[in-house]
């Protein structure tokens, strides 16, 4: 089959959102931790976190519009801080719930049943259950106008993850993490042992 974009703009909501978001193919999934101003912690899953670079560690994430709620690029705003927590098997249900739309200064945390682990050098909760988990400080928020979207880029400040998990050549094994990835909105996956290659040369 082959569908243009204006039957595919005519579908029905929920359907097209499903389809599109499921082409992308097979995406990273974590938790993001953050506080408001006041210091009430909050935690949202996402699925579109991107490694933009080493030197400098930057990694970026699109934050849906203001106006579709979530309070993750509000509290982010305020304080400048946040965390990025890896997902695996044992939590996959309780990060899924966390995409419902809790009232402001609400705790995800409290309501899923996850532990917020706070650390004294850094100012955002880290999910204590989580194998992979890191503190970013926001460093750019950019406005994609076509969609009302934010593409928002943090510095890695802080790494959490056990040296077992480590290669001698800093790889990190993800597979043997636990590290879960996602497809479309609502679908979750273990990853397979992967791989790797030597470095390409002409």
């Amino acid at each position: 089959m082959i569908y243009l974009s204006k039957e595919i703009e005519s579908w029905e909501r929920f359907y097209r959102a499903h389809f599109i978001n499921t082409l992308s193919g097979f995406k990273s999934v974590s938790l993001i931790g953050t506080t408001d101003a006041s210091g009430n912690p909050n935690l949202a899953i996402f699925s579109n976190i991107v490694h933009l670079g080493a030197d400098p560690a930057l990694v970026g994430f699109v934050n849906r519009p203001l106006e579709a709620g979530g309070h993750t690029l509000t509290n982010i705003k305020e304080t400048k801080y946040y965390t990025i927590n890896h997902i695996h098997t044992g939590i996959m249900e309780q990060a899924h719930q966390t995409s419902a739309k809790y009232a402001k200064g609400v705790s995800e945390f409290e309501q899923v049943g996850l532990r917020a682990d706070w650390n004294e050098d850094f100012k955002a909760p880290f999910v204590a259950e989580s194998n992979i988990k890191y503190g970013l400080s926001l460093e750019q928020v950019i406005p994609i106008e076509m969609n009302g979207t934010f593409f928002v880029i943090g510095k890695i400040e802080m790494v959490m993850v056990d040296k077992e998990l480590i290669q001698q050549d800093g790889f990190i094994d993800l597979q043997k993490a636990g590290s879960l990835c996602s497809s479309g909105i609502d679908s979750y996956h273990l990853v397979e042992e992967g791989k790797r290659f030597a470095y390409a040369k002409v």
